[in-house]
């Protein structure tokens, strides 16, 4: 690990006019271990766990505010979250081991970094760490990456359950920076890699995730968050799905999907809206919305596997959300077959 200096601000303010070369750290559960491999470098670590942004809080209007700094446990288990917005204290439960999740923050968890050994390897070219050095992982070893959003140079999942829940549940970023206070769509705050995989997310220089905004949502019991892992690797997924339903007896009224383990980023297709829209549950529809989901993926050497289960599992997760079925795990790909 590179030497570094350090600070813990007592202001946000103060968090915010860091000098250049700067690392901000909250849980450390995913800067740390990147800094132990020599993929971070800073020069300077920001420790942010000082700053008043662990809240976890009603809005006015309706809604609920969760801190960047509280924890996923935290997160997971408060009543507002179990009671409101079930289908997030799915999502994070899903992801990672208790230890982690004791630690781990909703700001740091948005902004975690991929987990591709092809970037994590120093020794295999990698555009996110290295721009412009290329991509080990195209056309090579690559079961675990990505199978939309892709590009030449780069093929890296994004790593986060509590993301893909997030996209449903139409939340919104708000941030922190030299410049002031701005607030982003979740779906529009971590960019697609295209000619620039090391651009992650929106975020500006010194700029901070402060907090997250979440909306009422009408989708009672009618949610699932099921997820398939690979048993060696129980933190990731193959491929997770979220989803939402606001049902009328047997009719789906409105209806929100999202993908995680095979896309560049959570994956959210606003046309899955209109398509579930006042229409009944059906092996057919559910289909044809796997179809839409799944349109443009490209499989490279080793992850066809992840092609040809998605779409099972993408209707399985819509008649759970139809049936108010609990979400679940699923450890291993032959569990599905």
């Amino acid at each position: 690990m590179k030497a570094f200096s350090y600070s813990r601000p007592a202001t946000l303010e103060a968090a915010v006019h860091a000098p250049p070369y700067s690392r901000y750290l909250a849980g450390g559960t995913n800067l740390i271990d990147l800094m132990k491999a020599d993929v971070e470098q800073p020069e300077h670590v920001i420790n942010i766990k000082a700053l008043p942004l662990g809240d976890i809080r009603p809005l006015p209007g309706g809604g609920l505010g969760l801190g960047a700094l509280a924890t996923n446990a935290c997160t997971a288990a408060h009543p507002l979250v179990r009671a409101h917005y079930p289908l997030l204290a799915s999502a994070i439960l899903a992801g990672g081991s208790p230890q982690i999740r004791n630690v781990a923050t909703n700001g740091g968890n948005i902004n975690q970094r991929t987990r591709c050994h092809y970037f994590y390897d120093t020794g295999m070219m990698c555009n996110k760490r290295e721009p412009g050095a290329g991509c080990s992982a195209v056309g090579a070893r690559s079961r675990m990456h990505a199978i939309l959003g892709t590009s030449p140079d780069c093929m890296a999942v994004f790593p986060s359950d509590m993301c893909v829940a997030l996209a449903v549940l139409d939340a919104r970023i708000n941030l922190f920076g030299p410049d002031g206070a701005r607030q982003v769509p979740l779906r529009q705050y971590h960019c697609l890699p295209g000619r620039t995989p090391w651009v992650e997310n929106v975020l500006r220089r010194n700029e901070l995730v402060v907090g997250i905004e979440l909306p009422p949502v009408p989708f009672g019991d009618h949610h699932t968050y099921l997820k398939i892992s690979d048993p060696h690797a129980f933190a990731f997924s193959i491929i997770s799905v979220a989803v939402g339903l606001e049902m009328e007896g047997d009719t789906i009224r409105h209806g929100r999907v999202a993908l995680g383990g095979v896309a560049t980023r959570p994956w959210y297709v606003p046309e899955v809206e209109e398509m579930l829209c006042d229409r009944l549950p059906s092996d057919a529809l559910f289909h044809e919305v796997a179809g839409r989901l799944l349109q443009g993926a490209l499989a490279d050497k080793g992850n066809n596997e992840k092609l040809a289960i998605a779409p099972r599992v993408i209707q399985r997760a819509l008649w759970q959300a139809v049936t108010a079925s609990p979400q679940s795990t699923i450890m291993g790909v032959p569990a599905f077959s």
